[in-house]
């Protein structure tokens, strides 16, 4: 039988000490804080008491060592999905806060005239529906227990707000999942429905620096 549950957990905070939107750019794994939040992740899912039977996870770096203390935890290995990804972003590289952010830029509001797309990177739609497609490979992947996935703030954001019927337009600044977080999800019928957000990486996360989502 397929899955009980399905896990989506972000990653923890990343090494960035310019302070740029990284997005999908090679060598930005995850700081000493970040591997401190991504055990406590893993922690949060071990205290479940819950068989995890498949563990997936963006290619990206900070995503594979999020997912290394659950992988050790269960006894699995990642497996490695283009879908769970990241969204491509215009401000890749660029800093977005400060007197020299890319927003003040004349050169780069031609990117912000429609953000209810986005028209700065991958739209909305595409976001939740290749998660959407990752989730159901996903789920079908175990014969028991739950499942995991490793993925980024955005892509799991779109997932609740479809889930939850509202627009997937939204403040970015009002995004509810925290690094390291965990939204998870059971199956009803033909729909994934949202069961439970957690954020045990909250007491670290006071400390922690999250500038690399638009």
């Amino acid at each position: 039988m397929p899955a009980e549950q399905i896990h989506l957990v972000r990653h923890g905070e990343v090494f960035n000490p310019q302070g740029v939107l990284y997005g999908r750019l090679p060598g930005y794994g995850l700081s000493d804080l970040g591997r401190r939040m991504a055990r406590a992740a893993a922690d949060d899912l071990v205290s479940r008491k819950r068989e995890i039977g498949a563990l997936v996870s963006s290619p990206l770096q900070r995503t594979q060592q999020s997912a290394e203390p659950i992988a050790a935890a269960f006894g699995l290995e990642a497996s490695l999905d283009d879908r769970v990804i990241e969204p491509e972003n215009h401000f890749e590289g660029k800093r977005m806060r400060g007197r020299d952010g890319a927003l003040r830029d004349v050169r780069n509001w031609t990117y912000l005239v429609n953000p209810w797309e986005p028209s700065w990177g991958e739209p909305f739609r595409s976001i939740v529906t290749r998660m959407l497609h990752a989730m159901d490979d996903a789920w079908n992947s175990t014969d028991a227990g739950d499942a995991v996935i490793v993925s980024h703030q955005l892509p799991i954001w779109t997932v609740h707000r479809r889930l939850a019927g509202r627009s997937l337009a939204h403040d970015p600044r009002r995004r509810r999942c925290a690094l390291s977080s965990i939204t998870t999800f059971e199956r009803r019928g033909a729909q994934f429905v949202e069961v439970g957000y957690r954020d045990p990486a909250a007491g670290l996360g006071v400390h922690a620096t999250d500038v690399g989502a638009v």
